[in-house]
């Protein structure tokens, strides 16, 4: 009944490998499964490959409000049970939303992975989209925005960063979309995603933790296999956005006290050669109160209160973001200044030896730390097939970041962190805002 596409996989080395078996059911549903009886415990989780990026024009916010809607329930789990009946179990469970993805996920005692296996198949096949699970997470949605975004100080700094820095890429509107995208939103409209994008042949299956292999996968053909393959043409984004070949700079009046800084460059996607060498320097330059920003910002110059830089890892070209929220009598344009100057530090100040050493030790146990928990290998490994179509890179990926030299740390720094390829916010006080 399976259609096996790849066996146990190899390791990176006997001592740490992460052992699994995947295949591919007819429906097109790909499953991974990964045996670790060190805990009584399981993770099933889904990884749908649709994110805010599948989104078309005028229809925004769509896969996050799916996120919201599959736990609606379906004709035979009744409307608001799906968290209970987890709880009930002695689990728990939760979902996100990405430019590139949406997951779901329960953690539950191994004795209840047939429950998990249901749930999922459940909203699989059959969840409802009706007037009433709409309109309902419509004013959940709404709200979640008005709390998280809009009245949070520095809440729509993803917003505004993403808004600039893309002109045409859909990654520059954020996932959780627009209130008027989704306010006039038909429920036509949402069948329509549902029936195109969560379908079995634009999903993983990834289960990780106390489970017999062989059962398992009886189970998964039991609540899986007969669920349909979708009919419709999953859309991908071709578009791609045009080189950036000057400064973009934004103001921001918002509810706050303190000034904030955010300074976004645009880098490859993930899972590039230069990702990784991008990634390490990240780690450099934010990774703990020793790292460059905070030490010369906070400690040092008592520029700042907060600094730190994050590259956000996209399907596509994404962006590097270094952010500082200002110390108290600090104004924007010097914070940047000093923000400015530890860029180039790194472009021109070769790493010492001692300082690569730590860089690279602090990226190995990051590496190790993710995949440290049945949760977190069973998301990496849907990850890593969705995005680079080898879950293996669970064992190999930090060979990658260990073939990055100094001089490629260096190297991205200059090429990347310049000022035509960025993009520049000064978050400021309402209160600075000047008079109509």
């Amino acid at each position: 009944m399976w259609c096996v596409s790849g066996a146990a996989a190899l390791a990176q080395t006997p001592g740490n490998k992460i052992e699994f078996t995947e295949y591919t059911l007819p429906n097109g549903l790909h499953v991974i499964l990964h045996k670790d009886s060190s805990t009584p415990n399981v993770a099933v989780s889904v990884l749908y490959h649709v994110g805010s990026k599948n989104e078309v024009k005028g229809r925004t916010g769509f896969a996050h409000f799916f996120e919201h809607l599959m736990f609606e329930g379906t004709e035979n789990i009744d409307r608001g049970q799906y968290m209970g009946m987890v709880q009930a179990a002695g689990g728990s469970l939760n979902a996100n939303t990405s430019f590139d993805r949406t997951y779901y996920y329960e953690l539950l005692p191994s004795n209840q992975v047939a429950l998990g296996l249901w749930m999922e198949a459940e909203r699989m096949k059959g969840a409802k989209v009706d007037e009433v699970g709409v309109e309902t997470q419509r004013k959940v949605v709404q709200e979640e925005k008005r709390m998280r975004v809009d009245n949070q100080p520095y809440g729509t700094l993803l917003e505004n960063t993403f808004g600039l820095a893309y002109t045409e890429h859909p990654y520059k509107i954020t996932p959780i979309g627009t209130f008027a995208d989704l306010n006039n939103a038909k429920i036509e409209e949402f069948r329509d995603f549902y029936k195109t994008f969560y379908v079995p042949n634009n999903a993983t299956l990834s289960i990780a933790g106390d489970i017999n292999i062989d059962d398992t996968r009886k189970m998964i053909e039991q609540y899986f296999g007969s669920i349909p393959k979708g009919t419709k043409a999953i859309p991908r984004p071709t578009i791609k956005e045009p080189k950036q070949t000057e400064e973009r700079r934004k103001i921001v009046y918002d509810n706050i006290q303190l000034p904030a800084v955010i300074q976004a460059y645009h880098i490859p996607a993930q899972g590039t050669p230069d990702h990784y060498a991008l990634s390490m320097l990240t780690t450099l330059l934010s990774g703990g109160e020793s790292a460059r920003l905070p030490k010369a910002l906070v400690d040092k110059q008592q520029k700042a209160v907060a600094a730190l830089s994050v590259p956000f890892p996209t399907e596509d070209p994404g962006l590097f973001l270094t952010y500082a929220i200002a110390n108290v009598g600090v104004d924007a344009q010097a914070l940047e200044d000093a923000m400015n100057v530890e860029i180039e530090r790194v472009k021109t100040e070769p790493l010492n030896d001692k300082e690569f050493q730590k860089l690279r030790n602090q990226v190995e146990s990051q590496f190790v730390q993710r995949n440290s928990t049945v949760a977190g290998r069973a998301e990496n490994l849907a990850n890593y097939h969705v995005y680079y179509k080898d879950a293996n890179l669970i064992n190999t990926e930090l060979e990658r970041y260990m073939k990055v030299t100094k001089e490629d740390i260096q190297r991205v720094a200059n090429e990347y962190l310049t000022k035509n390829n960025r993009v520049v916010l000064h978050y400021l006080p309402k209160s600075a805002q000047p008079k109509q």
